[in-house]
């Protein structure tokens, strides 16, 4: 039997449809149903590698722990990877299928539709709820001819849509009654009702303008979501952590926000941790007085690199390991920091360039992309991050690129790891004195390792650390996504929510 499925759409990107649908995982999991989330298209450079070894948006792997499930790549069967300004590298159903510009994605997704079909079909014939997110505005009127991932799918999977607007930024009234409007007659008929996300104030006062509101738009205010600060994964660069700065922090750690910076959810972690002060920056001068740097992963990893030189940062990082601070690079990260880039075959933009030379590597991109779940234990270490050494880790590979090292004598590996598929065990990475490189992304999440490293920091300034025990991860995020549910079933009529899934499209 086919699954019942409930679509949350929006008037525009980044008005919160992400958190809203991980909300309505957990609560419909919480009831005793098998719910599973899906996004036929997504764009983001967060990414996540499934059991199989195959890659998807993060959102969707959100909403699959809310639902309390394993994350699979039916999930969100196409994913848009930008690699400038107007290419993106396409991955259908969890593999690359190809780099595309605008012009030429627009003219063939279409002939994705197959692709996500299927994808739904499995999940919708395993699961009793879906739970679909739309991507962006429905009603971009340039762009619906092939769409694939709003009133398209929704069509597709005989879903009702609530459509959600963002009233933080303002003109939540005209962002709804617009977007309704430009719907057709059949379109509107499918939207059974609206919700209004991330107010704060008297919601009092809002009170006559959903009446109002109500009356032009002839649908349903099925309520109105406040403002909530919840510590739950982002899905891009929209995200807010970008613009946090934490005050009277015991040891300040440096992110370096790359053009095309990805999976930054790897340091979500560390930005947990009492007394540790995480920033992203993006100018030479912020990074005075870091006691870390961190150099993340990114999809353009020569791009980011010029940009690095020519923002001042490169040397900035340089001077600053000279000086002792400790460096820690991230895939694209790692590969940053070594001796050189080589791209024979334009994989990224060909030929190749000097690294930072701070790690004696060399990397050799290649089209064929390495994505792997690992487990294994940080190496033996030398020096400030000596206290990680024997760690457990778990994480992920997704990379392009070999890296080598160059000379004599290979310096130590960082990280001990296995395939979860082979149990092959193998170094990774390497560090010399201060420097450290990993392929893996996901690590700072192990159990400890975030506390160990800001623990270690605090010892290298001659700070007793006097936090109190670090929570564990994975009973933290159950909890914030509890904490979700509540918040909705708080203010979102889930009775009527209900019925609409129960009613469909009929």
């Amino acid at each position: 039997m086919a699954a019942r499925a409930i679509m949350i759409q929006g008037t525009a990107s980044n008005v919160g449809k992400s958190l809203l649908a991980a909300g309505l995982c957990r609560i419909f999991k919480q009831d005793g149903y098998r719910v599973a989330p899906f996004k036929s298209q997504n764009m983001a450079l967060n990414s996540f590698i499934t059991r199989e070894g195959l890659e998807m948006g993060r959102a969707q792997v959100v909403q699959a722990e809310a639902a309390g499930i394993e994350p699979c790549a039916d999930m969100n069967p196409i994913l848009l990877k930008p690699t400038g300004d107007s290419n993106s590298q396409v991955i259908v159903q969890g593999e690359i299928f190809d780099t595309m510009n605008a012009a030429a994605y627009y003219s063939y997704k279409k002939t994705f539709a197959p692709k996500v079909k299927e994808s739904f079909d499995r999940l919708s014939a395993a699961y009793d709820i879906v739970v679909i997110e739309g991507a962006g505005s429905p009603v971009e009127i340039n762009l619906k001819e092939n769409d694939i991932v709003n009133m398209y799918m929704a069509s597709l999977a005989g879903s009702p849509v609530i459509l959600a607007g963002d009233i933080d930024r303002g003109g939540v009234f005209a962002a709804l009654a617009g977007t309704m409007q430009l719907f057709s007659p059949e379109e509107r008929e499918m939207v059974k009702g609206v919700l209004i996300n991330k107010f704060r104030g008297d919601l009092s006062i809002l009170q006559s303008g959903l009446g109002q509101l109500e009356s032009i738009i002839h649908k349903p205010v099925l309520g109105v979501v406040p403002y909530l600060r919840l510590d739950i994964d982002d899905e891009d660069s929209l995200s807010e952590r970008f613009s946090v700065k934490q005050e009277g922090a015991l040891v300040d750690i440096a992110v370096i926000r790359l053009p095309h910076i990805s999976n930054f959810t790897d340091f979500n972690a560390l930005g947990r941790i009492p007394g540790a002060g995480l920033r992203y920056v993006d100018h030479r001068g912020t990074l005075e007085g870091a006691d870390l740097i961190i150099i993340p992963g990114t999809k353009s990893t020569m791009s980011d690199l010029a940009w690095l030189r020519q923002s001042g940062l490169g040397e900035a990082v340089k001077r600053a390991a000279s000086r002792g601070t400790p460096v820690i690079g991230i895939c694209g990260g790692y590969q940053i920091l070594g001796k050189k880039l080589k791209d024979p075959g334009g994989v990224e933009s060909g030929g190749e360039t000097d690294g930072l030379a701070l790690l004696p590597v060399v990397t050799v991109f290649e089209r064929e992309k390495t994505r792997a779940r690992v487990r294994g234990a940080v190496a033996p270490l030398t020096g400030l991050l000596k206290d990680l050494s024997g760690m457990e880790i778990e994480g992920y590979e997704i990379h392009m690129g070999s890296t080598f090292f160059e000379g004599a004598e290979p310096p130590p590996a960082f990280l001990e790891i296995s395939d979860t598929d082979t149990g092959r065990r193998r170094p990774d990475g390497c560090f010399l004195p201060g420097v450290y490189g990993t392929y893996v992304h996901g690590f700072f999440d192990a159990e400890g390792v975030a506390l160990q490293l800001v623990k270690s920091l605090c010892a290298s300034k001659g700070i007793e650390y006097k936090a109190g025990p670090e929570t564990n991860f994975k009973t933290y995020k159950e909890q914030q996504y509890d904490a979700l549910a509540d918040s909705l079933r708080g203010s979102i009529e889930i009775k009527k929510i209900y019925s609409i899934i129960e009613e469909g499209l009929g």
